[in-house]
């Protein structure tokens, strides 16, 4: 079947520019199109996000048979029109959308221009709604997907356990001409690789664990060598939720990339208090090219970061910055602003910031994430697309 998998480019008018600080690649579809190419597929990836204009003229052109998009929640009503102009342009093909928000908030989904809506991960439902479709079977009954039938949409059931196994490296000859483009601030050009899935901590304001059930999924450390050896970019962002929760592992996560003569530049994400845990390990991994690490600092307010349930205190966020700063790790640091501030709360912030010479700083509102449990009524009032 001819299957166009698109990676929508976001809304302006909604989140300004939110395409600009960084376009990584695609690898959520990457995954779903090596799936679909295993079972004799013809699967194209267009990225909207370096492609706006491009939309129209490859629905003529390549006439696909199923349209597939994902994204997170700024992406939802772009989605919803993308779907909307391949079944104007391409009557009878079928549109399946998956990823962050559609596995919180499938509801948002139940629009007429849509057909499937894939719950957690997508591959292996995808790849049997291709084999449904290929047949003439009807599409329905795929466990952890949202199908229309007979004008309504129905759940097929809870998918199979998640076994990390089984799923396929990602595709990432889709884009080849794309891939001199994808960046991360300096990190230029820069590919995105996961060896774990998942997170074991419960931030109320966080919705990945909740995509997972809380549970932590790791890759085996061959193949995560493996695969690594294959990716041709120099820097790597490890995108996975949290990669150090599990010292022992990343031990010899390093030891194997530094045994087979991986030079390479990294970036991740990690808890402060899973940097303070084991200082020589990140002085290993600095060793074989980590430069860069995400921390969710959150909130410099020790009241905010017991209500965040992060399981941390202000001084252990010192500490972390502290001892990052003296191994030579770059740090990215994002803050979580809630709108209810006062002039007092920013400037305490911005001090902070100063004090303890945060160089990238990040600043996220509060937001209320579909099932994040947080009790955002006073910031938004729920409103149908």
């Amino acid at each position: 079947m001819r299957v166009l998998l698109v990676y929508p480019n976001a809304n302006k008018e909604i989140i300004g520019w939110g395409d600009m600080g960084a376009i990584a690649e695609p690898i959520a579809l990457e995954y779903v199109g090596a799936g679909a190419r295993l079972d004799g597929h013809d699967v194209r990836l267009l990225d909207l996000r370096l492609h706006n204009e491009e939309l129209e003229g490859t629905l003529r052109d390549f006439r696909p048979e199923v349209v597939g998009v994902t994204g997170y929640s700024m992406h939802v009503l772009r989605s919803l029109e993308v779907c909307r102009i391949a079944k104007e342009l391409v009557p009878g093909c079928r549109t399946v959308v998956g990823g962050h928000h559609a596995t919180l908030e499938p509801v948002d989904f139940f629009e007429p221009q849509m057909d499937h809506v894939v719950i957690g991960e997508g591959v292996r439902p995808f790849r049997l709604l291709l084999s449904l479709l290929e047949k003439g079977q009807a599409a329905q009954g795929i466990p952890g997907t949202w199908s229309r039938v007979d004008g309504e949409f129905k759940y097929g059931g809870e998918a199979a356990t998640y076994d990390i196994g089984t799923i396929p490296a990602p595709d990432r000859t889709l884009v080849p001409e794309d891939r001199s483009r994808y960046f991360i601030d300096w990190m230029r050009p820069i590919a995105l690789m996961r060896t774990t899935v998942g997170c074991p901590y419960r931030c109320t304001f966080c919705a990945l664990w909740r995509i997972m059930d809380g549970r932590y999924y790791k890759r085996d450390i061959d193949a995560v060598v493996a695969e690594l050896k294959t990716i041709p970019e120099r820097y790597v962002f490890f995108v996975d939720d949290e990669p150090f929760v599990d010292p022992k592992r990343m031990w010899h996560l390093a030891e194997a990339i530094k045994e087979a003569g991986i030079d390479k530049e990294y970036f991740a994400y990690s808890r402060i208090d899973s940097l303070l845990r084991d200082l020589d390990l990140m002085r290993l991994w600095h060793s074989i090219g980590l430069r860069r690490l995400l921390f969710g600092v959150e909130t410099v307010f020790d009241y905010e970061l017991k209500e965040y349930n992060k399981r941390q205190q202000r001084q252990q966020i010192v500490e972390g910055l502290r001892a990052a700063r003296e191994i030579g790790i770059g740090l990215f640091c994002n803050f979580i602003v809630n709108p209810s501030y006062t002039k007092r709360e920013f400037e305490e912030l911005v001090q902070f910031i100063k004090d303890d010479k945060v160089d990238y700083p990040s600043f996220t509102n509060l937001t209320p994430i579909p099932r994040t449990g947080n009790d955002c009524g006073r910031l938004v009032a729920r409103q149908p697309n």
